[in-house]
Order: structure tokens, then C-alpha cells, then sequence
């Protein structure tokens, strides 16, 4: 039985970066660039607090990291690290924000394997992917291969569908202006905690 679970991770695993070619011939969204103004927000978390972005920023500068979904072992990992570093960066005077296109139920699923403690935001109609250009549509090919993995789009996101973030990664400073981003289409690379710290 551990050995048919290793398997099917192991194939998981295989397939989910085999999918990072047929997204990058895509055409993918190109992000906001440093020294950009963040567009503002406000959305609930995941304990159903409303959170503003403008008001975030009040306290310090944000971290604002976008991620695929809990099924996606990447974003798991990354999400995990930030979790594990928060007092790094708390003590650095800034924050962590993370945006999903999944839906809250399914956050919960991701809480429950990164113990996330920061708020996460179902961005519900893409309306901050949109604006941060990070959102792209699934090809038809993409959306079948998930399918037999168990992933279904429009399960797990629901009205978002079969749409993804590129997994950016952006700090914010408390002036409204983007002063780092990680932009990278092959979402198995992540900015590292190391790498935000320097730039907090």
C-alpha cells in the first residue's frame, strides 16, 4: 500500500514538472516590475478578517506571494518556509499576504499541510491576479492531464476555473512601491527566504 502512495506521488511529482514546459510555450502574463505602484485591495482571509493592503502597509512592508493551490508540492514547500521564517521577517518589521485562485475550503487543506499562520486570500473573480498580471487560462491539454492526476480546476477553484498565478513573489514597501519580485514561469523555482530577507 506505501509503496502503490510513493508511486502515484513519484508520477505526481514527474507530471506536475513535465506540465512546467507546456506552460511556458503558453503565452504567460509578464508581471509587475519593481518600482511600480502595488494596486491596493481589500478581501477576507482565511478566518474571514477583512484584510487591506493599504492598511498592511501601515505596519510595515508586505510580502505578497501568489500560489497555485494545495495540491501544487511546490507552493506547499514554499508556503511552509515563509511559515518557518515569519518571525525572520515579523522581525524585520514587515509581513506575509498569500493569494490563491483555490477555493476557501480548500485553503483550509493548505493550512493544514504548511501550518500557514499568515493570512491567505481567495481571490475570488482574479480581480487582484488581474491587476498584478500574474493570472493565465489552462490550455484544454493542461486541464485533461490534471484531470487524471484528481486535479479538477473547476473543483478545487470553483468560478475562477481552469486559471493559474504564475507563483511571483513581491515585496511591497510601505511607500506603495514594489521593491522586489520573483517572476519565474518554471513555478518548481521559488524565491528564497534568504534572498526576501536581504531585501526587507
Amino acid at each position: 500500500m506505501l509503496k502503490q502512495i510513493s508511486m502515484k506521488k513519484i508520477k505526481l511529482f514527474l507530471f506536475l514538472t513535465g506540465c512546467f514546459f507546456i506552460a511556458n510555450s503558453q503565452e504567460m502574463p509578464a508581471g509587475l516590475n519593481t518600482g511600480d505602484i502595488a494596486p491596493s485591495f481589500n478581501t477576507k482571509d482565511q478566518n474571514g478578517k477583512s484584510v487591506s493592503l493599504t492598511e498592511q502597509l501601515k505596519k510595515g512592508a508586505v510580502v505578497l506571494v501568489f500560489y497555485r493551490g494545495q495540491w501544487c508540492p511546490f507552493c506547499n514547500k514554499q508556503l511552509k518556509k515563509l511559515e518557518d521564517s515569519l518571525s525572520f521577517i515579523s522581525a524585520k518589521g514587515a509581513s506575509v499576504l498569500a493569494i490563491t485562485a483555490e477555493r476557501p475550503e480548500n485553503i483550509s487543506k493548505t493550512i493544514a499541510k504548511t501550518k500557514a499562520s499568515f493570512p491567505i486570500l481567495f481571490d475570488e473573480g482574479l480581480k487582484i491576479m488581474s491587476s498584478y498580471k500574474v493570472s493565465y487560462a489552462v490550455d484544454a491539454q493542461t486541464i485533461e492531464k490534471y484531470k487524471g492526476y484528481g486535479i479538477d480546476f473547476n473543483e478545487v477553484n470553483g468560478s475562477n476555473g481552469a486559471n493559474l498565478p504564475v507563483p511571483a513573489l513581491y515585496i511591497i514597501g510601505k511607500d506603495g512601491k514594489i521593491v522586489y519580485r520573483y517572476f519565474d514561469v518554471n513555478y518548481t523555482k521559488r524565491a528564497s527566504v534568504a534572498e526576501i530577507l536581504a531585501r526587507l
